[in-house]
């Protein structure tokens, strides 16, 4: 069982639990290269990245509240989102293997 440590917390702004891999996404990027999924990890959305987090298995930002664009359109998705974390675009690099807890705002790094 792969063990999890503690590697961010932020404002719980939609539950749910997911695992997958993580992928840093930011505005004007091309969600082509987003895979079905992939845990969106970004400053903030905005709405050029609907496409991406239509794929996304949660999402992960720096910054935002329980009314912002990630909040809100992950309600509505169904998916699971930690908002306000400060620096999960510093910590969190690419294909990294983490598990985003919604309901209780944290994310996990699994070995």
């Amino acid at each position: 069982m792969p063990k999890r440590q503690l590697i961010l917390k932020g404002i719980a702004a939609s539950p749910g639990k997911a695992k997958g891999k993580a992928k840093l996404f930011f505005s004007g990027d091309d969600s082509s290269n987003f895979n079905e999924g992939d845990i969106l990890v970004t400053t903030i959305t905005d709405p050029t990245m609907v496409q991406a987090m239509i794929r996304a298995a949660a999402i992960i930002t720096d910054i935002g509240g329980i009314t912002s664009h990630p909040a809100i359109l992950s309600r509505e998705m169904g998916i699971p989102c930690v908002v306000n974390t400060k620096e999960a675009t510093k910590k969190i690099k690419d294909n990294m293997l983490i598990n985003v807890d919604g309901l209780k705002g944290e994310v996990y790094v699994l070995d």
